[in-house]
């Protein structure tokens, strides 16, 4: 029982039910309202300061001229076309007394090889050479047949005789024909091929399709 006493007696006088004034401070004050918002008044656009020093000048569009991109520094900036592997069935096959039927096209055995790796001249064609006309698709196939003269080449064919025309590297002995061709003027070079200097070199030396009537 003296313990219960003690106990009552002590919240009696601490105050167990009595609010602290801080908290009905606290309680008792009106909540803040929003912070006022400064009023710049209406904007004014910005000051313009050495326009014609930052700001890029006005220009027309007729003003423009479209130029011609310019060659490239070097081969290595150009694009080759892609190489495409040779069948494994295809062997090196000798085909005797071909007859050039154009600058770069032959026919032997029941077949008809182009060189690879070349583009031929129409036998049609006709070539100028300082306002001189000359039919030189005519003259680059007479070239081919004189070179040849009957003679066989090594080529690298399929096994089976096809009807339609094969591209397909040749050689003359140990002579590659489509180097002979461009290098002599009397074929052009693929784009991107192997022959783009030998057809180079023609042109500069007039060599061929590319000089005077021969």
């Amino acid at each position: 029982m003296a313990g219960v006493l003690l106990i009552l007696h002590a919240g009696a006088l601490i105050g167990v039910n009595r609010a602290t004034p801080a908290l009905n401070v606290v309680r008792n004050q009106p909540l803040p309202t929003a912070l006022p918002m400064f009023d710049a008044g209406p904007r004014q656009p910005a000051r313009k300061i050495a326009q014609e020093l930052i700001a890029p000048p006005q220009l027309e569009a007729s003003r423009f001229e479209r130029v011609e991109p310019r060659p490239p520094l070097g081969e290595l900036g150009l694009a080759y076309w892609p190489k495409t592997p040779m069948p494994d069935d295809w062997r090196e096959t000798r085909l005797y007394r071909p007859i050039a039927t154009s600058s770069a096209t032959f026919e032997a055995m029941g077949r008809t090889v182009a060189i690879s790796g070349t583009l031929g001249i129409d036998p049609d064609r006709s070539c100028s050479f300082h306002e001189a006309a000359w039919p030189c698709g005519q003259r680059a196939r007479a070239a081919f047949n004189a070179w040849l003269r009957g003679r066989a080449l090594k080529c690298l064919v399929p096994p089976d005789v096809d009807r339609f025309t094969i591209a397909a590297p040749c050689k003359l002995g140990r002579q590659d024909v489509g180097a002979w061709l461009v290098s002599n003027g009397w074929a052009m070079a693929l784009p991107g091929g192997i022959y783009g200097k030998a057809e180079a070199s023609a042109r500069n030396a007039e060599m061929g399709i590319f000089g005077p009537p021969r």
